[in-house]
């Protein structure tokens, strides 16, 4: 046998040695791991307790307030109250989606007219603009104040939203999703998300998708009720809200 050659394999064989982890080494690898599997389940459990309770209690303090509102949208124009559409959750799962009605009854037939106002741009993805005359005289109220949003508070109930979390999409904005942009749907949505408390409908749909993003790799149960308590400032301002 070549000296030579025999002397390089054992090297290579020393080498492949040093390089393996050693017991103790898997072993600690394996507890990391175990410990941060149960660090990512006890703060879901946690968020979703917090779910449960809040929204359980507002739903129970806003009861008359929600009756006062549906009154004042059916005495407008005698339409329905509510509004309800298919908004796409976690992994793509569509749910139905409850709203005040803010606008006239028609207002998606209307849509097609105002196409050109849109104050996202040219990208289509998602439709906004100021000044919208599809709205009505309370509608104007309740999108100001997010009383609009409120009956949501439902969905975060049955678990198809979260309080926090990127805003559920319509299906016809998931369509037109890049591959970066589906990353909005690796987490429950949500009622609130740092876009929202950052200026609205003012932030354009990347920036939305980047602040998204960022919330889902940084999310925690701190950064929840920082976010929580910035919604009532936003709120109060009205900032971005048309």
């Amino acid at each position: 046998m070549n000296p030579q050659l025999n002397r390089d394999s054992q090297a290579l064989l020393e080498l492949e040695t040093r390089l393996q982890p050693s017991l103790q080494q898997r072993l600690g690898q394996l507890i990391k791991l175990r410990l941060w599997r149960l660090s990512a389940q006890a703060g879901g459990l946690i968020k979703r307790m917090i779910d449960i309770i809040a929204a359980l209690c507002a739903l129970i303090l806003l009861a008359p307030m929600f009756s006062l509102v549906a009154l004042l949208i059916k005495a407008t124009d005698g339409g329905p109250a509510m509004f309800w559409q298919v908004r796409v959750g976690k992994w793509g799962k569509p749910f139905t989606f409850p709203k005040f009605r803010s606008m006239v009854v028609d207002a998606e037939a209307l849509r097609l007219k105002l196409i050109q106002s849109n104050q996202h741009g040219d990208s289509g993805v998602t439709f906004k603009i100021k000044r919208d005359p599809r709205i009505t005289w309370i509608g104007r109220i309740i999108r100001k104040t997010s009383i609009d949003e409120l009956p949501q508070l439902w969905c975060v109930l049955k678990g198809e939203m979260s309080l926090v979390g990127p805003r559920p999409a319509l299906v016809s904005e998931v369509e037109r999703y890049s591959l970066d942009d589906r990353r909005r749907l690796d987490i429950t949505p949500g009622l609130t998300c740092t876009w929202q408390v950052s200026g609205r409908s003012e932030i354009p749909f990347d920036q939305q998708c980047r602040l998204d993003i960022e919330y889902i790799e940084q999310q925690s149960t701190r950064h929840d009720i920082k976010l929580l308590l910035k919604t009532i400032p936003a709120v109060i301002t009205g900032r971005g809200a048309y």
